[in-house]
C-alpha cells in the first residue's frame, strides 16, 4: 500500500536515542516523535538506508532513510537531514527529522 505524502517537520521525542548508530556518526533514531501536536512510539525499525550525492567529486550522505512501525499501527517513511535547510525553510532550519509518508 502507497502512503499519503506529507513531507512534514516532525519533533524527537525526549529519551534515549540509538546510540550505536551515533557512534557511527549517524543519527540516533530516537523512541518516538511528535507530528501534528500527537505524539507516537518507534515499535520498530522496518528498514533504513542514505541518499547519496556528488560533492566535489566524491560521494556525500544527504539523508539517512527510516522505515518504521508506529504504535498506532501506520508505518512512516521519515528522512534524516545531514545538513539544515537554509533559505525559504530558515525558520524552521533546525528541522532535520521529517516525516515523508505515513501509510
Amino acid at each position: 500500500m502507497t502512503g499519503s505524502f506529507i513531507s512534514e517537520p516532525i519533533t524527537p521525542l525526549p529519551g534515549a536515542p540509538d546510540t550505536r548508530a551515533m557512534v557511527r556518526g549517524e543519527p540516533g533514531l530516537p523512541p518516538g516523535f511528535i507530528w501534528r501536536g500527537r505524539e507516537y512510539q518507534v515499535i520498530e525499525r522496518i528498514e533504513e538506508g542514505k541518499t547519496l550525492s556528488p560533492d566535489r567529486g566524491e560521494l556525500y550522505v544527504r539523508r539517512h532513510t527510516f522505515k518504521l512501525l508506529m504504535d498506532d499501527d501506520s508505518t512512516w517513511d521519515i528522512y534524516f537531514l545531514r545538513q539544515p535547510q537554509k533559505g525559504a525553510a530558515r525558520k524552521s532550519a533546525a528541522a532535520r527529522w521529517f516525516l515523508k509518508t505515513r501509510s
